[in-house]
């Protein structure tokens, strides 16, 4: 099979102002970046009854499980059966790209496209982002430098710096040193732009007023009289604004068969909220029968936040929720190395199934039907196919093989009618699995136990501290966002399956109170990833007459 480089630069492509055209959206409200690419300037929204549906995943291995790539192939088949549907998903961030997973536009036939454009710098929204970050940290440099009127802490200053890329080196660095000139010395850090608040803010707010709302109430440290320091105290929620004028603008591109979708912000799940913008969730809401929209890595991660941080936001009520799976993840999650997932193992497949499982229990707590999606990879046996159908059918829950990554839309038929019909049931009943106003640790517990199956929190020193400090200050009423691995439902990466007896360790908190949520750092998470041994970067190249290869 071709790769999906290849599949993508081979495909028949629309102008993208008709495609806008086919769903409704007026050439007017269209900002072109070519003929391909297009931002969706800001319009009335419409009254509908679109039906949205997210997308979530089983605890992957270390190699994805084509997520995006089903929730690609299920917008395309939904569209062969009629139903109006518009894709919704995340801009892929560079780290990743460049590090161990390669493109992320989706794969074989089942893309978003250009997926160069899309992978490499796109409409440059994640730039902007970088760049609004990182005048915050300039700002707060040259403030403390000119005299620091605010009495700035320099040892509180949370805010840190970043860029859209894997680099352990940036993970603590000094600035301000070489003399006075260079400002004041203060150790500080990078995080990758994913898991910037700006990216978050950008995703969660719901316009342009909004948005500088969220930014002024960016909390970046502490006065030496231990009151908080805002964004706005620094004067710098305008200008950062200014630098979010287009960004905050969703894009809209297509997939190979032409079906709208919608990529925009691409915050990660494990380290941060794992959502695409409330903007174009509600854009594509306004203009399609179905939304089909993900929510990154698994259950426990992407999907918990976009329940109880995205819906609780934009007052979303998805009604279905598929739940990808892969024979080889399941196996992993069943102790099989990740070098030998595609030699046969029926007895790893099924001490794996209890990872899906549990995921299913995860989704039952939000009161949404689940439909499992079953993402048909060439490794797979006969057996092993038999085997999960069979383990499938006890659990009598709703499933579908998917073949989208050969077969494009025509691979996802039958998911697309088990997903019509779970939501034509109208049997979903969501509800947000906390109340706002319970104590920020109530809310890290129940999370913890209900959903990542844990007998308890461990709080390291300072953390309980600084909870009931944030709310005393009046942020107690604020969702939590949970870092954590994503290869496990605990916080320790080796524990997979099914784990028990285990406790979620607490190391640090913090605010991200423009984004509106609370960032709770367990087990050994990282905000910036680092590099593998061999990045994906080695295989890519271009050529003399501007053809890209490796790129996935």
């Amino acid at each position: 099979m071709k790769s999906d480089i290849e599949i993508a630069q081979e495909g028949n492509m629309k102008k993208i102002t008709e495609i806008a055209g086919e769903f409704g959206i007026d050439e007017s409200r269209l900002e072109n970046y070519g003929d391909y690419k297009a931002k969706i300037k800001p319009g009335k929204a419409k009254d509908g009854n679109a039906h949205l549906v997210l997308v979530t995943a089983v605890n992957p291995t270390p190699a994805g499980e084509g997520k995006t790539t089903s929730t690609i192939g299920l917008g395309q088949a939904l569209n062969k059966l009629g139903r109006k549907t518009m894709v919704t998903l995340r801009e892929p961030s560079l780290g990743p790209i460049m590090g161990i997973k390669g493109g992320a536009a989706g794969g074989g036939y089942s893309q978003v496209v250009p997926m160069e454009d899309i992978n490499l710098h796109f409409t440059g929204d994640i730039h902007a982002i970088t760049a609004a970050n990182n005048f915050l940290s300039a700002a707060i440099d040259n403030h403390i430098h000119q005299g620091n009127s605010l009495g700035i802490d320099s040892r509180t200053v949370t805010w840190k710096r970043c860029v859209d890329m894997n680099d352990r080196a940036l993970r603590s660095v000094t600035v301000g040193l070489g003399g006075k000139p260079n400002g004041f010395p203060r150790e500080d850090g990078f995080t990758i732009t994913a898991a910037s608040e700006i990216m978050a803010i950008l995703c969660l707010a719901s316009d342009i007023s909004d948005l500088k709302k969220r930014l002024a109430s960016i909390v970046i440290g502490y006065s030496y009289d231990k009151n908080p320091i805002t964004a706005a105290d620094l004067k710098a929620e305008g200008a950062m604004a200014v630098l979010l004028k287009d960004a905050i603008k969703p894009n809209l591109v297509q997939t190979l068969e032409n079906t709208p979708a919608i990529v925009h912000g691409g915050p990660f799940a494990n380290i941060a909220h794992g959502c695409n913008s409330l903007v174009a969730t509600k854009t594509a809401l306004g203009n399609a029968e179905y939304v089909i929209t993900e929510a990154g890595f698994g259950s426990d991660l992407g999907a918990e936040k976009f329940f109880d941080i995205k819906c609780r936001a934009g007052n979303l009520k998805p009604e279905a929720t598929v739940l990808v799976a892969t024979i080889r993840a399941l196996k992993y999650n069943g102790g099989q190395d990740k070098k030998e997932l595609k030699e046969e193992n029926l007895e790893a497949l099924e001490s794996g199934f209890s990872n899906l499982k549990r995921h299913l229990g995860i989704i039952s707590k939000f009161g949404i039907p689940a439909v499992v999606c079953v993402n048909k990879f060439s490794s797979d046996t006969e057996k092993e196919l038999e085997l999960i159908g069979r383990l499938l059918e006890q659990e009598n829950t709703s499933w579908a093989f998917s073949e989208v990554f050969e077969k494009g839309g025509d691979g996802g038929i039958e998911l697309a009618e088990k997903v019509i019909e779970a939501v034509e049931r109208k049997i979903s009943d969501f509800k947000t699995l906390y109340p706002s106003n319970m104590k920020l640790k109530d809310k890290i517990e129940m999370i913890a136990k209900d959903i990542y199956g844990a007998s308890g929190v461990t709080y390291q020193s300072g953390t309980s501290r600084t909870l009931r400090k944030l709310e005393k200050s009046g942020y107690g009423n604020l969702p939590v966002c949970m870092a954590k691995t994503q290869y496990s439902l605990s916080d320790n990466p080796k524990l997979l399956g099914s784990p028990k007896n285990f406790e979620i360790t607490v190391r640090d908190v913090i605010l991200k109170a423009g984004a509106g949520f609370v960032v709770v750092l367990t087990g050994n998470v990282m905000t910036m990833p680092g590099l593998p041994s061999k990045p994906a970067s080695e295989n890519m190249d271009i050529y003399d007459d501007g053809v890209i290869s490796g790129l996935f």
